[in-house]
């Protein structure tokens, strides 16, 4: 049998019904818990089942769990549509999860940059990876804003700087960057360690993976400039806190929350048209409001505080990506070096 039971499944998550949903199997949707949940339950599945007949089970869980749940179940998959990082997505995709897009009227207006090979996902959502900092210590000490991956080695930031562990995404990130601008990158990432090593750990006061204790610092005045995420930074000046967001001139690095039809999905039609749903305008900028997520279609208008902030429009055009297929491999040999050298 194909499904998990429903009493089983709706300890996980949540369910959510329509009408006459007796007519078709439920359409079960991996995707993250948190705010997004909260967005997902509130807004953006009550607006997909006022034009679809349907059942929804809402399994939650990060990017790695949801990852876990496709390997665990190869061959009897309960999901049908999941949202994770892109990172996990393209495991996903080269893991032989993800089907190629059917209808693909609904990526006309998704940026490039959101599109994945043969359209086997798409990004529904643009985080930029680049410079969180406290505006007032900088207006304090004459400081400008950080403009380069560069800066990362500037010791003036000494001890008030953190930089993710590798562990993190934000880290990663980092780390690429820290390769290219030093005659490297994915396929030869030693430039990045060695700049990571030598010139930024100096320079850094801790290696904080946890989005709360990154916010505790930065408000408690410990940190004044941070390797973060812009949706991560709208929620923190959401709170008041005199928060920045600058990209740096060589790019700020995508990190997309990306979707994906999952391959022998009793629902297809059904999980593309969620996948549309969320393509939408209404729903891109509630997801822009609500999670900090740039829209990943054109046709999505935010207003001028969130367009500050989030990649949009032009800003889009100053992302850059990273290659996962290079790094996921690697993974955790990088992370073995960058603990020996990097955070010794």
């Amino acid at each position: 049998m194909k499904r998990l039971n429903k009493q089983t499944t709706a300890m996980a998550g949540l369910v959510f019904l329509g009408m006459n949903t007796a007519l078709a199997e439920p359409l079960y949707v991996g995707s993250y818990g948190g705010s997004t949940e909260q967005a997902m339950r509130d807004e953006i599945i009550p607006a997909f089942l006022e034009e679809h007949e349907a059942e929804i089970i809402y399994v939650a869980g990060n990017s790695t769990d949801t990852l876990a749940k496709l390997q665990a179940q190869r061959g009897n998959q309960e999901l049908d549509v999941v949202l994770m990082d892109d990172g996990p997505m393209y495991q996903a995709i080269n893991l032989g999860f993800c089907s190629p897009m059917q209808n693909t009227a609904m990526l006309d207006d998704v940026y490039d940059i959101a599109r994945f090979p043969d359209d086997k996902a798409v990004g529904v959502g643009l985080v930029a990876s680049g410079f969180a900092y406290n505006a007032e210590i900088f207006e304090r000490n004459g400081w400008e804003p950080p403009s380069s991956w560069n800066d990362l080695a500037d010791e003036k930031f000494a001890d008030k700087l953190v930089v993710p562990s590798i562990s993190n995404t934000y880290g990663v990130h980092a780390l690429v960057m820290a390769a290219r601008l030093n005659g490297g990158g994915e396929s030869d990432i030693d430039p990045g360690f060695i700049f990571m090593q030598e010139e930024a750990a100096p320079n850094i006061l801790s290696f904080e993976p946890s989005a709360g204790k990154m916010s505790e610092l930065f408000q408690n005045e410990e940190i004044a400039l941070s390797v973060w995420g812009s949706g991560r930074l709208r929620a923190l000046a959401n709170t008041g806190f005199p928060g920045a967001f600058a990209y740096p001139e060589e790019g700020a690095v995508a990190l997309m929350v990306a979707a994906c039809v999952i391959e022998g999905s009793e629902e297809r039609e059904l999980a593309e048209a969620f996948v549309e749903h969320l393509l939408t305008p209404e729903s891109q900028e509630l997801l822009a409001d609500t999670q900090g997520w740039g829209p990943a279609q054109r046709n999505a208008e935010l207003s001028d505080d969130l367009a500050e902030i989030l990649p949009y429009g032009e800003k889009v055009d100053q992302l850059v990506t990273v290659d996962w297929d290079v790094i996921n491999p690697n993974r955790l040999e990088w992370t073995n070096r960058w603990n020996r050298q990097v955070e010794r």
